[in-house]
């Protein structure tokens, strides 16, 4: 059965235009072939006649077996006063060998004037031209109608124009494009509408999210009447984004309930997200919707009740349905249920009805109270639970510790000196480092390794410092969040204290003691 909406990413074209976003060649082959194993119909390459990376990346996917999708060069309509034949990027578009071509045209009559400042007339034989030759050469052609939006609130009549010339070449698609972000869902819908009604080809909508309703005018104008949607993964793109498909794709399927990708792919959409972030080299956003870490995160007390007894109450779908899951996070707002549910996954056989759960609710709240922060600290968590419980003892303990720097020729170095204490045991070491709390790690780890082998696989991913009270200055308390990994799983720690130095080393201790924490 053929789709009811198409899915056009966009990520590798549009997406790679937004700050901080670079991809290589290899990325890009990367990133298509997750695509097309997850579903999607159209996969955007690139703008051939636009650098060298793209044409390689051409080259490069003509060797490759697209299952699903189909794959699209991207360019604009001929030149103004050039043959379509003679036009140098047209010529690209029709070597990159992809079955799909899509191109960009004026809708604007300001822009027409202003920017390519050529007749009426002109504008829109340069789109029928292109269309054209790209259809007698054998291609799905994809029109996009750059400012469609703005244009048509321009000049109705000659917005019309632009696309009836498009779709009289013989255009598959018309594409409505939201290029400067700004319109209103009723604006979206309303122009969908006429242009729907306007023209017998199919229709298609791209947005942008500058006002923050990409995902919102995506949906308005399939509810008039488009069956295509182009976007980027988590929402990459020039400005403040594209519109984001890992919203638009759950919401096709699970809200407005019109078949696109795959049914089976809906539960890797998290996956997916998280992939492309990867390959880009961006930290995953927790709180995009459906597949952020925070979607589906529960703090409240009252919230996290009500979600124990019916996860309905405060959840709009199944999370498994988008690959995602429940969170349930542990803060001074927390009730009993948040304790309960995060002990569970932590893997503590914790009740309503255990003694010590009250105990532990009163001081995770003092805790929280004087600085801590448990929702990323799961690992401090664990050793929280666990001392209540009355099931850990202390497998070690650090005796005494000191930090200095000193300079040289060579320039400054941190050296750290650490005892340690393992029942009747002791031992103690020296370390440098880049900085003190690299030393006292370094000194730490080489310490603990006497007597725990298992601690050399463990390593820091990330340390982040936060001012807790800044009119006290330097003076303030600080919190030192720390996460860290055995290669199998991940935990976080944390650390308070007015001495940045004793809050990273409190935050270092938990990490390893959690590490050596049995199940």
């Amino acid at each position: 059965m053929k789709p009811q909406v198409e899915i056009y990413d966009t990520t590798l074209r549009d997406g790679s235009q937004g700050e901080g976003i670079n991809f290589s060649v290899a990325d890009k082959l990367r990133i298509a072939e997750k695509l097309d194993s997850f579903g999607v119909h159209y996969i955007e390459g690139g703008w051939p006649g636009s650098n060298p990376k793209d044409i390689e990346f051409f080259a490069q996917a003509k060797k490759k077996k697209f299952k699903n999708a189909k794959l699209a060069a991207f360019g604009s309509t001929r030149k103004k006063g050039v043959p379509v034949e003679q036009d140098d990027q047209v010529r690209l578009l029709i070597e990159a060998e992809t079955p799909v071509v899509t191109i960009y045209g004026k809708t604007s009559m300001l822009h027409v004037k202003e920017v390519l400042r050529c007749t009426p007339e002109e504008n829109l034989a340069m789109i029928g031209d292109t269309v054209k030759f790209l259809k007698d050469h054998g291609k799905f052609v994809i029109y996009d109608a750059e400012h469609g939006f703005d244009g048509y609130k321009l000049d109705p009549e000659y917005a019309l124009d632009t696309w009836r010339a498009a779709e009289k070449a013989g255009a598959d698609f018309v594409v409505l494009c939201d290029t400067n972000g700004g319109c209103l869902p009723s604006e979206i819908e309303a122009i969908t509408k006429t242009a729907k009604s306007k023209l017998n080809c199919k229709i298609g909508i791209h947005t942008h999210d500058d006002i923050g309703l990409g995902v919102a005018n995506a949906l308005a104008s399939l509810d008039a009447g488009a069956v295509h949607v182009q976007g980027t993964i988590n929402g990459y793109g020039e400005r403040t984004g594209n519109c984001n498909l890992t919203s638009v794709i759950p919401c096709v399927a699970l809200k407005l309930k019109k078949t696109s990708v795959p049914a089976k792919s809906l539960a890797k959409l998290k996956e997916l997200s998280m992939f492309v972030d990867e390959v880009a080299n961006l930290r995953h956003n927790p709180r995009l919707p459906w597949v952020g870490s925070s979607a589906f995160a529960h703090k409240g007390g009252a919230h996290v009740n009500a979600v124990q007894k019916l996860a309905s109450s405060y959840e709009h779908v199944d999370p498994s349905l988008v690959g995602n899951e429940r969170n349930i996070l542990i803060s001074d707002l927390a009730g009993r249920s948040n304790i309960v549910i995060k002990a569970q996954e932590l893997g503590f056989k914790l009740t309503n009805d255990t003694p010590e759960l009250k105990p532990i609710l009163n001081r995770v709240k003092e805790l929280e109270n004087k600085g801590y922060e448990y929702e990323a600290a799961e690992g401090s968590m664990a050793l929280l639970i666990s001392k209540a419980l009355k099931k850990r003892e202390l497998p070690f303990t650090v005796d005494t510790y000191h930090v200095s720097m000193r300079r040289d020729e060579k320039g400054s170095v941190c050296e750290a000196t650490v005892k340690v204490r393992v029942g009747k045991k002791r031992a103690q070491t020296v370390a440098e480092g880049d900085g003190p709390v690299n030393a006292l790690d370094a000194a730490l780890r080489l310490a603990l390794a006497k007597f725990f082998p298992q601690l050399k696989r463990i390593t820091l991913t990330d340390y982040k410092v936060r001012i807790l009270d800044g009119v006290a200055g330097t003076a303030a308390k600080t919190r030192v969040l720390i996460e860290s990994t055995d290669g199998k799983r991940e935990w976080g720690t944390v650390g308070v204290s007015e001495n940045i130095i004793e809050a990273s080393l409190e935050a270092l201790v938990d990490s390893m003691e959690f590490a050596l924490l049995k199940k």
